[in-house]
């Protein structure tokens, strides 16, 4: 696959002799990498090497048509855009398509311009997403998101990985995990996170409730123990010294004012000092309150009493 490094590169769906080839003749000469597939079992094949910039899926095809394909695609592939190209212009048809995950619809006979155009726009957009994802992940936040069910749709890097590592762990499938986000959902929605354990009996994973992005939609962030969290994270949004935020941190890891002070080489009169100077400035009256606003902060919840 490497004479696609560097190459926009379309996935065709087509079992059309003559739209294979006008399509394949305008992609190639505009510099496009062409990947053919004769109906939606050898799309899903072709799936298994390489992924795809953008698929154009016909509709009509035999053994596995484009609305089957498509729903196939898009929980294998989340992200990747979805132009349908067929003949099928009743309203009925364009509907389905777009309930099957597609991002476009082009009635045949096309223009080979209009389809570039839309292929160029649709591979930015998308491209801008993946960008999004790495810069989210860069800020420590590790979103995915979920459907009503359960169902992850999409997820950064980084939050992907971490599901893996969990259910690789765990020795449970996406199923099984799907059906805990799902239970819990309403709940989370009430500000009530979710504690993944893992075999071992430590949590491996906390997962809060974000937002919801559109209808049956939901953005949800992990926070894993493995992760390292900066106490800059405490300093800047609480408004506290970096002594502070350090020493905040590893209260809401649960340790004593001894084994803070030998963590970060200090007394413990002194911490206890930097823990009353700092009280106030976060609205916390005692150590649980004060472990609380710094857990839910970190997680980039709401603040409320414990």
């Amino acid at each position: 696959m490497h004479k696609f490094k560097g190459k926009t590169t379309v996935l065709v769906v087509d079992d059309s002799p003559d739209s294979l080839g006008m399509i394949n003749m305008a992609l190639d000469d505009a510099g496009i990498a062409v990947l053919i597939a004769l109906n939606g079992q050898q799309a899903m094949n072709v799936l298994e090497q390489i992924v795809p910039d953008v698929i154009l899926m016909d509709a009509v095809m035999p053994i596995m048509d484009g609305f089957e394909c498509a729903r196939k695609v898009r929980k294998k592939l989340p992200l990747v855009p979805i132009i349908f190209m067929t003949g099928l212009s009743e309203v009925e048809h364009i509907v389905k398509a777009f309930n099957a995950g597609g991002n476009d619809y082009i009635v045949k006979p096309m223009h080979p311009d209009e389809l570039l155009v839309r292929i160029h726009q649709h591979t930015h957009s998308a491209r801008m997403l993946m960008e999004a994802q790495k810069v989210l992940d860069a800020m420590r936040q590790y979103v995915f998101c979920i459907d009503g069910s359960g169902a992850v749709l999409w997820a950064t890097p980084e939050a992907q990985g971490l599901l893996d590592q969990y259910q690789k762990n765990m020795g449970a499938d996406s199923g099984e995990l799907a059906s805990r986000f799902s239970r819990w959902l309403s709940t989370g929605r009430q500000g009530h996170n979710l504690c993944l354990p893992m075999s071992d009996g430590s949590t491996g994973l906390i997962v809060c409730y974000f937002k919801q992005s559109e209808e049956d939609v939901y953005l949800l962030k992990i926070q894993s123990d493995n992760v390292e969290i900066e106490p800059a994270i405490l300093e800047d949004s609480l408004s506290i010294t970096r002594r502070e935020a350090e020493v905040l941190l590893w209260l809401a890891h649960g340790k004593t004012n001894r084994e803070i002070a030998e963590i970060l080489d200090m007394s413990p009169r002194t911490v206890n000092k930097h823990l009353e100077q700092m009280y106030p400035k976060i609205g916390a009256s005692n150590r649980t309150a004060a472990a609380s606003v710094a857990i839910q902060r970190i997680l980039g919840g709401r603040i409320g009493q414990p």
